[in-house]
């Protein structure tokens, strides 16, 4: 077995120093109202997948849309910032920067339904005997 040298003990340093910074963006985002909507949606998501057991790319299609949402509410989050950090007073750029960030958070959003409908409805179909 070969030792790590400093330069392999510095870059691993800096990646778990990386995922310390990801957190942090995840709890600083996790303040916001629209990403505890979300939180809360995605936790009646995944409880609506066990309730009418749903079949497993069901489930998958559910927990990637939760995750995406999540994620993409982040990246809204974030733009909002660097867009209230460069631009303090109102300005129509920075509208709509804002407008179009909070825009794709509710494409991923409506997809959602789209694909939970797809799922839950077999699923709720099978389940009361109808199909």
């Amino acid at each position: 077995m070969s030792e790590k040298t400093g330069a392999d003990l510095k870059r691993e340093n800096a990646l778990i120093k990386s995922f310390g910074y990801a957190a942090q963006g995840t709890r600083s985002a996790s303040s916001e109202r629209n990403f505890k909507v979300d939180c809360a949606a995605g936790a009646g998501a995944v409880l609506l997948c066990v309730l009418l057991q749903v079949p497993l790319w069901g489930f998958v299609a559910v927990t990637m849309c939760v995750g995406i949402q999540l994620a993409l509410e982040t990246v809204n989050t974030a733009i909002e910032a660097v867009v209230d950090l460069a631009s303090p007073e109102i300005h129509p750029l920075a509208k709509r920067a804002k407008d179009c960030a909070a825009g794709a958070a509710l494409i991923t959003a409506c997809m959602s339904v789209v694909v939970g409908l797809a799922v839950y409805v077999p699923a709720a179909l099978k389940l009361f005997g109808i199909v």
